[in-house]
């Protein structure tokens, strides 16, 4: 009996979100990124991402969180 094997499908992963990035309901610094099965991708800063977070998965959104610089920035003192 002849295995083969198929080839794995290789999905870059999502590139860091930065300064540029902007939450799409707010305007803050993005830290959040939702890409919805059609393709499209909305950012969130971490308040509006944890707010839609249930509905965006529920649509079947997959998440790119980034969200814990928030907490390494504040155990730094970075931000005040």
């Amino acid at each position: 009996m002849e295995t083969t094997t198929r080839p794995v499908p290789s999905i870059a992963p999502a590139p860091s979100l930065n300064l540029a990035d902007r939450c799409d309901s707010c305007g803050a610094q993005a830290f959040l990124r939702a890409t919805m099965p059609s393709g499209t991708e909305l950012l969130f800063c971490g308040h509006h991402g944890n707010a839609h977070r249930a509905s965006l998965l529920g649509a079947g959104a997959s998440l790119h969180d980034e969200t814990d610089r928030l907490t390494i920035a504040r155990e730094s003192g970075f931000g005040g």
